[in-house]
């Protein structure tokens, strides 16, 4: 069976699906684009998304599962700039836990992040259970506290013994982490890549996130106690985490960066 069919009727022989697959999937056959013998296809959906008659069809990216952009709206140049720029690590959250369906919205739109060759490859854990949360602040301070790059936050673990304060979580009552498999090669590029669409997702869902830091430290070391916290499978590891919830405050300007530092070569 055909991993990618094609409608010859539909069919204009644009090639548009041709030029645009990464991996040469596709040639030109006597009347419409066919696949070659060996196939790489990296599941794209390239070759779909782009079809301007609907005529191509591909088995790892239904034409089905696919949604219209025509549909949406797009920002105008302002609007993205405005929402981008508004996006802040939240470190203030309110005593209210995020509701499962939101959470799982969240995730939702993490999944369809890109990855380095659409590997993909990265699985989510989502920490609903605020005790939980405070177990790993008192885990992770504790790992802190016999590392040699304890130097580098003393704040957090001084401020954590003397008076309580969680600088690690910062009192968020939800943690997403993502897992992947041990020998992913690209598991961090592709985590981060998921959690920034989180992250820029999240407000529009009246919530807030922030990266965890100290965590991922703590959870990158070898046989972490971290991964048997969270019950991580055998054979995956933690590769990134953000902490989720409802923001206390609200950011009333947009913040500037440094200068922008940047050469063109012409």
């Amino acid at each position: 069976m055909n991993l990618i069919t094609v409608n010859e009727e539909k069919c204009i022989k644009c090639e548009m699906c041709i030029k645009e697959c990464p991996v040469n999937v596709l040639k030109m056959g006597e009347n419409v684009p066919e696949e070659v013998v060996e196939s790489n296809c990296i599941a794209c959906g390239h070759c779909v998304a782009i079809c301007p008659t609907t005529a191509i069809d591909n088995n790892k990216t239904p034409l089905a599962q696919q949604v219209d952009a025509k549909d949406f709206p797009k920002l105008d140049a302002e609007q993205t700039e405005h929402f981008l720029r508004s996006r802040r690590s939240i470190r203030n959250y309110k005593d209210k836990s995020v509701s499962r369906e939101e959470l799982t919205k969240l995730i939702n739109i993490a999944r369809l992040a890109p990855t380095a060759e659409n590997s993909q490859g990265i699985s989510f854990v989502v920490v609903e259970n605020k005790q939980l949360i405070e177990k790993a602040t008192e885990v992770s301070i504790e790992m802190i506290e016999i590392s040699p790059l304890r130097y580098l936050v003393e704040d957090a673990v001084t401020s954590y013994r003397k008076n309580g304060v969680d600088s690690i979580f910062r009192g968020a009552p939800n943690l997403i982490i993502t897992i992947a498999d041990k020998d992913l090669r690209s598991a961090r590029d592709n985590s981060v890549s998921s959690l920034t669409y989180l992250e820029l997702y999240a407000p529009s869902l009246g919530l807030g996130s922030c990266w965890a830091g100290i965590f991922e430290y703590c959870a990158s070391i070898e046989n972490s106690p971290m991964l048997k916290l969270f019950n991580i499978p055998e054979g995956k590891k933690i590769t990134a985490a953000v902490m989720v919830g409802y923001p206390n405050y609200s950011y009333k300007r947009l913040v500037d960066r440094n200068p922008l530092d940047a050469t063109f070569i012409s």
